[in-house]
């Protein structure tokens, strides 16, 4: 099975297909409501080393007036956000009346802190519901998707851009190279691009399969941004890793020129080839570890459920989609997922049909066995959690392996 690369048009290679999978991030009312499904599978390309989705899904059908993501709801991402607003004080600093602009702005959560110093700005958030949100924050954000159509007007209304950015979201823009020129166009001679999105390098490394679901449409490695940059007479010249979502990479980009191309870049350059991402045999290792853990997590819980334990899940998050459905877990092994986003409570996990209830301190619940489904914020859990450790109860892990702590 192949398909054609999104970003050069050659032919990929099938690395894993995981089958029929509905839309991560839209929750359900009812377990008979009506879902939207496609062919969930990766593919990669030998010619710019980019691992893609191999189908696609309509973005309307999944970032819309219902999208039910919102980043202000962890203090570590607010915190990590408001450092990054920080990073970019920092490179405007040496800029007179700068003009920064977010792709994917999101609730607000980066924004808001460059609005109130009074920075010039624009947020591109194409689902409504979450610009309102940012909004009433103070930010100017537009209800658009990004690409260079919408640039044209970008520059008459505002100006070229010195800092563009976006976190977790170009790897959610299928036509990629219509991202890249159009940042090429907006950006000015001396400004900067960065974007930060899972990294491929850890999500292998970690066998963390839950980070491929219908909204990530790539997954990013040096080599391979270093490629499509390429294309448009940008360049890969710093590389930063990141702790957040299970492990990101975050990659500054700009004009080619007389730039110093930092040693992070070749020293990750080498790694990621030691590990096999610049060919598709690289790739044999990871998918026979997501069989692995798929079926020992199944045969785990399962088994927990056979002996009569109540099982709960912690975090109704998108990138659990693909784990619970790909390992064949439903609301006959899960109870119920705990969660504190609004718009998700008392709704149903898409095609696993599990309920979803307001987060409570977990020792208020009856149950021994939690699934760690935002195990990205383990730490943060953790220390929320101790009273529910004292009591005995346990935590059900599965990346790198399945284990029950």
């Amino acid at each position: 099975m192949s398909s054609q690369c999104h970003n050069c048009k050659s032919e990929t290679e099938l690395v894993i297909d995981f089958g029929v999978m509905p839309i991560s991030n839209r929750y359900k009312l009812g377990k008979e409501d009506e879902e939207f499904t496609f062919n969930l599978s990766v593919g990669f390309c030998d010619d710019c080393k980019l691992a893609q989705l191999s189908n696609t899904v309509p973005p309307e059908e999944m970032f819309n007036e219902n999208y039910a993501f919102y980043s202000s709801t962890s203090k570590v991402m607010a915190e990590h956000f408001k450092n990054q607003a920080g990073l970019i004080f920092e490179l405007c600093k040496a800029v007179e009346d700068p003009f920064v602009v977010e792709l994917g702005s999101n609730d607000g959560i980066m924004l808001q802190h460059i609005s109130k110093r009074g920075v010039r700005h624009l947020g591109v958030e194409p689902s409504q519901n979450v610009a309102e949100m940012s909004r009433g924050k103070g930010v100017n954000a537009i209800s658009e998707f990004f690409c260079s159509e919408l640039v044209t007007k970008i520059i008459d209304d505002y100006g070229k851009a010195d800092v563009i950015c976006g976190s977790n979201v170009v790897c959610h823009i299928q036509d990629i190279n219509s991202v890249f020129e159009g940042v090429s166009n907006l950006l000015t001679e001396d400004g900067v691009f960065f974007f930060e999105d899972p990294y491929l390098f850890d999500i292998v490394n970690k066998t963390s399969f839950d980070q491929i679901y219908d909204e990530h449409l790539f997954y990013f490695s040096c080599l391979s941004v270093q490629a499509i940059a390429n294309k448009f007479d940008l360049e890969l010249v710093d590389v930063e890793l990141l702790p957040v979502h299970g492990g990101e990479a975050r990659y500054f980009i700009k004009r080619k020129g007389n730039n110093i191309v930092s040693d992070k870049v070749h020293s990750q350059v080498k790694k990621e080839i030691s590990i096999g991402l610049n060919k598709i045999e690289g790739f044999k290792n990871f998918s026979d570890n997501i069989i692995r853990v798929s079926e020992d997590l199944f045969k785990t819980v399962n088994q927990l459920k056979q002996e009569g334990h109540k099982i709960v899940g912690y975090g109704a998050t998108s990138k659990s989609s693909t784990l619970l459905n790909f390992a064949g877990l439903n609301s006959s092994h899960i109870d119920y997922i705990v969660d504190n986003t609004p718009s998700k409570i008392g709704k149903f996990t898409p095609q696993t049909n599990i309920p979803i209830i307001s987060y409570e301190n977990l020792a208020d619940h009856d149950t021994e066995y939690a699934l760690l489904l935002a195990w990205n914020h383990a730490e943060e859990i953790m220390s929320k959690e101790v009273e529910y450790k004292k009591q005995g109860g346990k935590f059900i892990t599965f990346f790198p392996s399945v284990e029950i702590k």
